[in-house]
């Protein structure tokens, strides 16, 4: 084989080893969205079953990035991209940090979620959490849209929707040390609520870092 068919090639299997990993990673994404939807459900709904089965499956998301990590190094050491695709490379291995990272806030929901369901729930049913919830879901799912077809018009979005988060987080935690202030027997719920919250916001950081 001539030197140009063999670069050609080269090229043409690293290429379809690239839309291979980048497919996985779109995957686990679609995974993590579901996942991120059910614990929001299931913490609105008071659903303990529903939040167990999210943190219970949240080894499923490690399996993927252990996969899709292994998948790149392997990539790494046979291809030698250039300097191009390397980058690509990179951005992928931090994508999947990220969704994974996603994947542990989901479950920590899912735990919580859980919990609150043996507690009376609050006449405004969980109302601010369902919306920040549906505001970082957004996030997530511009973010991989970005990813996917590298958008630059998503990317701005999620970093729109950010700052809207981090506003309504703010928002949220003043609200809850108010009901602790006020009524001590809203303690235990409003912690666990904080927690809820200080988790979306660490979903939309994360989702940022993917845009």
């Amino acid at each position: 084989m001539e030197t140009a068919d063999l670069s050609h090639h080269i090229s043409r299997r690293f290429n379809e080893d690239l839309e291979r990993v980048r497919s996985k990673v779109l995957g686990m994404g679609g995974f993590v969205e579901q996942q991120l939807h059910k614990a929001i459900t299931a913490l609105v709904e008071g659903d303990s079953t529903l939040g167990e089965a999210v943190a219970m499956d949240d080894h499923e998301v490690n399996n993927m990035e252990i996969a899709i990590d292994d998948e790149c190094s392997r990539i790494l050491a046979t291809r030698a991209p250039a300097a191009s695709d390397l980058r690509v490379i990179v951005a992928i291995i931090k994508t999947i940090t990220d969704l994974e990272r996603i994947g542990d806030e989901g479950e920590k929901i899912g735990y919580i979620a859980s919990r609150l369901a043996t507690m009376e729930r609050p006449a405004d049913k969980y109302r601010e959490i369902k919306h920040l919830g549906r505001v970082v879901s957004e996030m997530v799912h511009d973010a991989l849209d970005a990813f996917a077809r590298l958008d630059v018009e998503s990317a701005l979005r999620v970093a729109r929707q950010d700052r809207l988060v981090d506003e309504e987080y703010e928002a949220i935690q003043r609200q809850n040390i108010t009901f602790m202030m006020e009524d001590p027997r809203t303690i235990r719920r409003a912690l666990d609520v904080m927690w809820v919250v200080r988790a979306l916001e660490r979903i939309g950081d994360h989702a940022k870092n993917i845009s």
